[in-house]
């Protein structure tokens, strides 16, 4: 049985996760879904990590006997929290998801004209092309129906502090319909920051809401 520790990307909602939870535990499964402080305007990387270390609390392993395999899951934005708990707790499994990659030093503000983002989607941001395009109607409406998440700046200006990637297995797995983070972009992306081809899967940004069934297949696929 593995753990998979489910990170949300930028609102830090953990209800995101709500439709893969169950997919994960039907197949014999462990999921946290992790709740971060994203409406704080204190919290920054270095907090996120510390809720995310707190949820997984004993399920490390660290007394030597092996204990739950810890997979960690991040979305989009959560790819600069994931790195920092994997220096901080046992990790079997780094799996990145339509996700973000830092590099030493680089702040969240940076990483978008760092990475060429603009040339990628040119167009402002768009909430129902670029997220929902692809979610069942009903779930649109049950996400919408909790309300705009807040995001704080802070994590987007802080320098990413680790000195380079955490020696942990890790896997890039990108929705090919994502229309926020479009796919060939991210094919290049992850080329160049972490030397990794990435796997592809059915559904857009929002791929756990979307295609959760597909998600959690994949998943468990690696463990």
């Amino acid at each position: 049985m593995a753990t998979f520790v489910l990170i949300p990307g930028a609102g830090g909602q953990a209800s995101y996760w709500n439709r893969l939870v169950p997919e994960l535990t039907a197949r014999g499964h462990e999921a946290i879904a992790v709740e971060l402080p994203a409406g704080d305007e204190s919290a920054g990387l270095s907090e996120y990590a510390d809720v995310v270390v707190d949820a997984i609390g004993g399920r490390d392993g660290g007394d030597g006997d092996g204990g739950d395999d810890i997979v960690l899951v991040a979305q989009s934005m959560g790819g600069f929290t994931a790195p920092l708990v994997c220096e901080r707790v046992p990790v079997r499994l780094l799996v990145l998801l339509n996700a973000m990659i830092p590099r030493p030093g680089e702040p969240g503000g940076q990483w978008w004209a760092e990475t060429g983002y603009r040339q990628a989607h040119p167009e402002e941001m768009d909430v129902e092309r670029d997220f929902f395009h692809d979610v069942p109607p009903e779930v649109r409406a049950e996400v919408i129906g909790q309300g705009e998440p807040q995001q704080s700046g802070t994590p987007f200006e802080q320098p990413w502090p680790l000195a380079k990637w955490p020696d942990v297995p890790t896997r890039f797995v990108q929705g090919r319909d994502d229309r926020f983070f479009p796919l060939e972009f991210q094919r290049r992306v992850v080329r160049e920051r972490l030397g990794l081809e990435l796997d592809e899967i059915p559904g857009g940004h929002l791929a756990a809401l979307s295609r959760p069934r597909e998600l959690a297949e994949y998943l468990v696929s690696l463990v």
